[in-house]
């Protein structure tokens, strides 16, 4: 009778001593995902942090994050060089689509002069990673073969002068453009020549506007050497024969 009594009482009594090395256990493996999760950040300021807190937790003993990290100080900061790199990355994409909104809003300014003056077949505009395009005819402010904006259309040379009055200004560049067919005269002895002059006239007529800043105006020539369209047809050398406008984004300093 004693030994069942025993027995039943060892029973009640269910022995719980495992709990305390399984409750260790947990602690270390929590400590260890925190010590991983640390080590993963490229923040060392953070990471040390994180190492004092630890450390004075688990005080009386050799501390967790007593072992010396296995990223090194040179390797810490290389991390924290490609993160601000990153950043900053981040921040010029963010800038640049900004940009392109803004430009966006030029732009629709722009198409809405050119459908209120019906200017639909002579003018055009598009947006591209470069900038915002202005495609002008030749035909609309040159004769054949000069260079000479005529009267009848520096009007509408100085209007177009208004459109590009923004704020901040951005630099502009001033395109000439020809088509093929060979040109040698007094004044000019190639499309090369003829294109260059065209787009310095144009540009000297833009910036007599007051409001624009010359020095945010550039005039280049292509000759026939950038056609948009065939050479082979009337229409086509048409088009190639073009001055473009290209508003480039604005670009902080």
């Amino acid at each position: 009778m004693a030994r069942r009594k025993k027995y039943k009482h060892d029973e009640d009594h269910v022995d719980e001593s495992w709990l305390v090395p399984y409750a260790d256990l947990l602690t270390l493996v929590l400590a260890l995902f925190i010590v991983l999760f640390a080590m993963s950040s490229v923040d060392a300021q953070k990471f040390q942090q994180i190492a004092k807190a630890f450390n004075s937790t688990f005080a009386g003993g050799t501390g967790v994050l007593d072992y010396p990290s296995p990223t090194t100080s040179d390797e810490m900061e290389q991390l924290n060089i490609q993160d601000k790199q990153l950043t900053k990355e981040a921040a010029e994409e963010a800038q640049k689509q900004l940009e392109q909104e803004k430009l966006k809003e030029v732009q629709d300014k722009i198409n809405a002069y050119i459908k209120e003056n019906m200017l639909e077949t002579k003018l055009k505009t598009t947006l591209t990673d470069e900038g915002l395009l202005i495609t002008i005819l030749n035909d609309i402010f040159f004769d054949s073969g000069k260079a000479e904006i005529r009267e009848k259309d520096k009007k509408l040379a100085m209007e177009i002068s208004e459109l590009l009055v923004m704020n901040p200004p951005r630099n502009i560049i001033v395109s000439g453009h020809t088509d093929n067919v060979p040109i040698n005269t007094s004044d000019f002895d190639s499309n090369w020549h003829l294109s260059v002059i065209r787009a310095v006239n144009f540009m000297k007529l833009l910036i007599e506007n007051e409001k624009l800043d010359p020095k945010a105006f550039s005039a280049k020539g292509f000759g026939e050497y950038k056609p948009v369209a065939t050479n082979d047809t009337k229409e086509g050398r048409q088009k190639n024969r073009r001055v473009e406008v290209l508003i480039l984004p604005y670009e902080q300093k």
